[in-house]
């Protein structure tokens, strides 16, 4: 063959790859409201910077004479490309050919794009869209075979190295679901995406009949923790990620992304914004929207362990890894899956160094039968670990209450206790008025009017309850006006950053 039929000859594999499973599945696929692969990535990344690796790979058809006749592109597509002018590494899985089940992919691709992302230092963006294994595949190969992960190795690595990130745009089940969540954001759309260990029609055959949306709907996986973001649309997925991105370095060892400075002037209506009565509660967020870098908070896992706030967040243009009760939800106390929450969201944050601020309202673990069966007390010793463990600096900011076990998990208080609190504080093992029937049952059971009595108590104890009193003995280092909250925060973030790389990660990331 010349050079010229050479050309020729790429030129039409290159047609082939580019058709993917032709005009019927792409149409199929439209009409379910989903774009196709290579749709997706162009939307994705900057313009015309894809750089695709393997687009030729596939399955040929020969005639007798061993002339092409056609060919079946791979159902997995990757390569280089820029985001917002930064280099990454772009997997698509295209559902097109064969529902992108993992088993008619070429393995090595998968394999080669998880390894580049790490060799390189790049963050990888996957876009999934893929069934798992097909027994289809016995018939195929003439055996059976011993399962695998491909790569698995590389994915894991891959958590503790650069920032990855998951977009479930379809209906995915198997090892395409472990691929989902075994990254730093996963993200599923409303109304097309769904996320499964296996699909309707295998749990059929244990006997339970159930839709795809009750099995694996994105609603469910929004409050399982399986999701960390819900979105409308393709488009919002692809921005969630480009956001995502924005805080973090592209591999572990490198700056955060920093922007300009931002000045925040003194908010006086931060003093009135905790009730005076205990019993009444206030919003979090509008609190935390008055001081941080304005438009910088994002959010995630909003839906899941909803005690606790878990986001990203910039203060002075430089990135932080924000932990904030919200007081609305089991007035702050921490649940099993708030405890799981914190776990992953710490080790998050020691893997890529980003600095931590904990506005903290928090009651303790949540109590009863429910929180027993959940084993919140050996979830919430895991949190515990994690915060002890961790390297990156941390400022606690003691917004109210501060109680027991989970309480003390507001910060390692064994080094440098970086710790402000407002005149609002309140804390100790547990609170007074949930402690007092037990530790005064004597005196209450010997008093002739056991609810003056209550009162009298209630009364002496209060009067030692100040916060004013802690900080006299030095048990909380300093008592701020809410107002001069912005001051500190940004005081910490420049003393965290000239220090924070020096450490390396004092623990190894999981999903």
């Amino acid at each position: 063959m010349n050079s010229r039929g050479a050309i020729r000859a790429l030129e039409r594999r290159r047609r082939y790859a580019l058709a993917m499973g032709g005009e019927e599945k792409l149409a199929s696929q439209i009409a379910r409201g989903r774009l196709s692969a290579r749709a997706r990535i162009e939307r994705l990344c900057d313009a015309g910077s894809f750089r695709e690796i393997g687009s030729l790979s596939g399955a040929g058809r020969y005639d007798a004479q061993g002339n092409l006749e056609s060919v079946t592109p791979a159902n997995f597509i990757f390569g280089r490309a820029r985001i917002n002018d930064r280099d990454v590494i772009v997997t698509a899985d295209d559902f097109t050919v064969r529902g992108g089940a993992a088993d008619a992919s070429i393995r090595e691709k998968t394999v080669q794009a998880e390894r580049m992302a790490h060799e390189l230092r790049l963050p990888l963006v996957r876009l999934i869209d893929a069934t798992g294994g097909s027994v289809r595949t016995i018939e195929a190969m003439g055996r059976t075979y011993v399962p695998a992960n491909p790569a698995w190795d590389s994915v894991i690595t891959n958590l503790e190295t650069v920032p990855v990130v998951a977009l479930v745009l379809g209906s995915v089940a198997g090892i395409a679901s472990a691929r989902a969540v075994s990254a730093h954001l996963t993200v599923m759309v409303r109304g097309t995406s769904h996320m499964f260990i296996a699909g309707p029609p295998v749990v059929r055959r244990i006997g339970i009949e159930i839709d795809k949306d009750s099995l694996g709907g994105p609603e469910l996986h929004e409050k399982s923790g399986a999701a960390d973001l819900l979105v409308d649309d393709e488009d919002a997925a692809f921005e969630a990620a480009r956001r995502f991105l924005s805080y973090l370095p592209s591999s572990v060892g490198e700056p955060l992304p920093e922007t300009g400075p931002v000045a925040v002037p003194p908010d006086p209506g931060l003093r009135d914004i905790v009730p005076k009565d205990r019993r009444h509660t206030y919003r979090m967020r509008d609190l935390l929207g008055r001081l941080l870098d304005p438009g910088s908070i994002m959010e995630l896992a909003p839906r899941f362990g909803r005690s606790t706030i878990t986001a990203l967040a910039r203060i002075d243009g430089k990135p932080v890894a924000l932990l904030a009760s919200d007081p609305n939800i089991y007035g702050g106390g921490w649940s099993a899956d708030t405890c799981d929450k914190v776990t992953r969201f710490l080790d998050f944050a020691e893997t890529f160094r980003i600095p931590v601020v904990h506005f903290v309202d928090i009651p303790g673990f949540m109590i009863g039968p429910e929180a027993e069966r959940a084993g919140t007390i050996r979830r919430g010793a895991r949190s515990l670990a994690a915060i002890y463990r961790a390297s990156i600096p941390v400022m606690t900011v003691i917004i109210r209450k501060c109680f027991g076990v989970a309480g003390a998990a507001h910060m390692n208080p064994e080094g440098y206790r970086h710790r402000i609190a407002w005149p609002s504080g309140d804390w100790g093992s547990i609170p007074i008025e949930g402690g007092i029937e037990a530790a005064y049952r004597a005196e209450l059971d010997a008093a002739e009017d056991r609810e003056a009595a209550m009162d009298e108590i209630v009364r002496r104890l209060d009067a030692l309850r100040s916060p004013f009193r802690t900080a006299e003995a030095f048990g909380v280092e300093e008592i701020i006006d809410p107002a001069e909250t912005r001051d500190h925060l940004v005081e910490f973030v420049h003393l965290a950053y000239r220090r924070n790389l020096r450490d390396a990660p004092a623990v190894r990331y999981r999903p």
